[in-house]
């Protein structure tokens, strides 16, 4: 039985040494670098004020025109071609001109670039040398699955100082995603490498998700095995730890005692990172609970919300449906809002989103036993944040079953079961020790990370030399 743990962790080794260090490396840059994301704070700062005087259509016009018929979200926003609405349901997203319903998808690159550089105008960025790079449905920064509903995606580079590339969807008009090139460069020594995402395998979610699960269950296997005979082959010498083995087997050894907890909890903590369902719910909604808090509301309803009129400074209006009622939100701020309930008064500045009874009356229908809804701290051990800085999230407890809602915008951001709140510990917490302690000292927290990732590169790159002997005599042959 030793022999043949010896002779599996050798072998799961020399495969996986290199992937080892590697994940170690790119880790460091990752908890520094993101992958490429458009914050909201960014999108809300690209949006131009809505004319309403070219507004001549309802909401409940545009999801009509839009013929999507499952419609749970309806925008106004203002785009250089004019204003359109953006219809949102379960199955698709669309836009329809506001000044008449005509479909207001984007087939041109005129408008494409129109469209990025009144975007980058309005965020004060450079856009005098803007250019089309090109139209395409996945590249190595949209492969992520929440770019679906908007392929394909016209890439244009500003040409300015940062190297900022905004990328448009040509379905709605919108900008989804920008990135600069220190992010794609950092990104490349980092995201890229640690989640195995090169486009030609992320672009087949399917295929990326089984390729890295089995990747990573292999790594852990190796390392499990590597510290049982790491523990086994413990040499006491005037008491103090020893090894039996000399020289690289030595240092291999004796580093691996050294990082062997936080080896293996990383290991595994990132296996569970690919779980996606298959030991721990995913935290999101069950088809019945979906079908009560996205449900598809009466939108003839909302042309009572209609006789507010607009601000000429409202960069984004908003419908929404919230427990079978449906809501208007004017944005004038990225941190501010007005919403308007059929029947009710505008309700602005503190008091400018959904109440406590608002909540409780959506999340009674979702489960049974839930208690009133109470704000979330910003401390809380399972965070959840709205988009809109300064929003009360608040979370019902339903039995040992939590639901987190934004109070700006209606959406359920969080479904917390009890198998939820392990997987929260088990992945985010180990992986990348988010613990509540270590947040509030958060440079504690980086000095931690990058000594520990260097500690398990170090770790491996031993036996990545160890490997290289093992090899080099057949590969000379």
């Amino acid at each position: 039985m030793m022999r043949a743990i010896v002779l599996l962790h050798r072998w799961l080794g020399i495969a996986f040494c290199l992937l080892f260090a590697m994940w170690f490396a790119t880790g460091i840059v990752m908890h520094f670098v993101p992958f490429p994301s458009l914050t909201e704070a960014e999108r809300f700062a690209g949006l131009s004020p809505v004319d309403p005087a070219q507004v001549r259509i309802t909401a409940a016009d545009a999801v009509t025109a839009s013929g999507i018929s499952d419609a749970t979200r309806v925008r106004l926003i203002q785009r250089s071609d004019g204003p359109v609405y953006v219809v949102s349901g379960r199955s698709r997203a669309g836009a329809v001109r506001a000044s008449d319903g005509a479909g207001a998808s984007v087939g041109s690159l005129y408008v494409a670039l129109a469209i990025a550089r009144d975007h980058a105008r309005s965020r004060g960025l450079d856009s005098a040398r803007v250019a089309i790079v090109r139209r395409a449905d996945h590249d190595q920064w949209s492969v992520p699955n929440g770019f679906d509903r908007h392929r394909p995606l016209f890439r244009i580079a500003l040409g300015d100082a940062a190297g900022t590339e905004i990328y448009v969807s040509s379905l709605t008009g919108e900008i989804v995603l920008d990135t600069t090139r220190s992010e794609r460069g950092w990104n490349l020594a980092g995201s890229v490498l640690h989640w195995i995402y090169p486009t030609v395998l992320r672009s087949n979610w399917s295929l990326w998700d089984r390729v890295v699960w089995t990747l990573s269950l292999l790594a852990l296997i190796a390392a499990l095995l590597g510290a049982a005979l790491g523990v086994t082959r413990i040499r006491l010498r005037g008491g103090l730890i020893g090894s039996p083995y000399r020289g690289w087997h030595a240092l291999h050894h004796l580093i691996g005692l050294a990082a062997t907890v936080f080896v293996l909890t990383w290991i595994f903590s990132g296996w569970l990172s690919m779980d996606h369902g298959r030991l721990f719910s995913r935290g999101q909604l069950t088809s019945a609970e979906a079908a009560v808090a996205n449900a598809s509301p009466d939108w003839t309803v909302a042309a009572a919300l209609d006789r507010q009129s607009i601000s000429p400074s409202a960069r984004e209006i908003e419908w929404f449906a919230f427990n079978g009622n449906v809501y208007r939100r004017d944005r004038i701020g990225h941190a501010g809002q007005t919403l308007i309930r059929e029947g009710d008064a505008p309700r602005n500045g503190l008091t400018g989103f959904l109440d406590v009874h608002e909540v409780q009356a959506l999340t009674s229908h979702l489960a049974t036993g839930c208690g009133a809804p109470s704000v979330l701290a910003d401390n809380d051990d399972y965070p959840a944040h709205s988009a809109v800085p300064g929003t009360p999230v608040y979370r019902s407890y339903c039995g040992d079953l939590w639901f987190d809602i934004d109070s700006a915008d209606g959406n359920v951001l969080q479904r917390l079961d009890p198998s939820r709140r392990v997987y929260r510990w088990l992945y985010g917490a180990l992986h990348t020790l988010d613990f509540p302690v270590l947040l509030t000292h958060p440079r504690l927290r980086d000095v931690l990370i990058v000594g520990l990732c260097a500690l398990g590169f170090v770790f491996s790159l031993t036996g990545v030399v160890i490997g290289w002997r093992r090899l080099r005599p057949s590969l000379t042959v």
